[in-house]
């Protein structure tokens, strides 16, 4: 079973104001080329070629810059017209990702990681291989999901920006998941509703023991979402640290 990927690259980035009134977050530039490419080309080494991004009123922007991908590859555009959570974004681009597998990605979220093993593991599994969290090591955590672990390390619950973290392994906004992840979504909506989040998904999965933490310590990944974090992640760029290969040179 093949593995397609939803790059959900919406939000009003309101923490990178001004920079974000006029341009789509995920095109604001790390040194030399947008966010987005470093998104999709993590995705593209992992040899993903059926790609769906998700966006909002600066889709046009985004395609623009994206166009219709590599010859190999099918890129689909889905708008959300209303900012109405996570959930709702997903569902949208459910008709292009039905009977496969999910490398979900929040396109703010650039990874040092690659993901292609575990692609292929995914494809080439008959059994369901569960889900992949992506997860670093974070001084301070409070703002993102944090594992919660047993004594022998291994991950058993997810929590929501705690004020006292139970560790200090943050959760990136960079997932695998199997072909029961619609199924888990729709359960996890139906109890949580409008305060439905990601975690809600990665629980069920904890709960079953099927769930794998992926890390590689402090710089796993970065939030590119406020004006230090993409200062630090610009700086990776220049460092070598972060791959934009492959891309695709816009139109003129």
């Amino acid at each position: 079973m093949m593995t397609n990927a939803i790059l959900v690259a919406g939000g009003r980035g309101s923490r990178l104001y001004p920079f974000t009134r006029y341009t789509q977050k995920t095109l604001l530039p790390l040194y030399n080329r947008p966010v987005i490419d470093f998104a999709l080309a993590t995705i593209r080494r992992a040899g993903v070629k059926n790609i769906t991004i998700i966006s909002n009123e600066f889709m046009g922007q985004i395609a623009q810059h994206v166009g219709g991908g590599f010859e190999d590859e099918k890129i689909h555009y889905v708008l959300e017209e209303e900012p109405l959570g996570v959930g709702h974004a997903l569902n949208l681009a459910r008709s292009y990702n039905q009977d496969c597998r999910v490398l979900v990605y929040f396109s703010d979220n650039i990874t040092t990681l690659e993901l292609t093993d575990e692609v292929n593991r995914f494809n080439s599994t008959e059994k369901e291989p569960g889900c992949v969290l992506l997860a670093r090591e974070e001084q301070h955590p409070e703002a993102f999901g944090v594992a919660v672990l047993d004594e022998s390390g291994n991950v058993i619950d997810i929590v929501e920006k705690p004020e006292n973290p139970p560790s200090n392994l943050a959760i990136g906004g960079i997932y695998l998941f199997d072909e029961n992840f619609w199924a888990y979504l729709d359960l996890a909506m139906s109890r949580h509703g409008e305060h439905f989040s990601i975690s809600d998904v990665t629980r069920q999965y904890i709960q079953l023991g099927k769930a794998k933490l992926l890390s590689v310590g402090e710089e796993t990944w970065v939030d590119c979402g406020t004006p230090e974090t993409l200062l630090l992640a610009s700086q990776m760029v220049k460092d070598g640290k972060l791959n934009p290969n492959p891309h695709r040179e816009p139109s003129p």
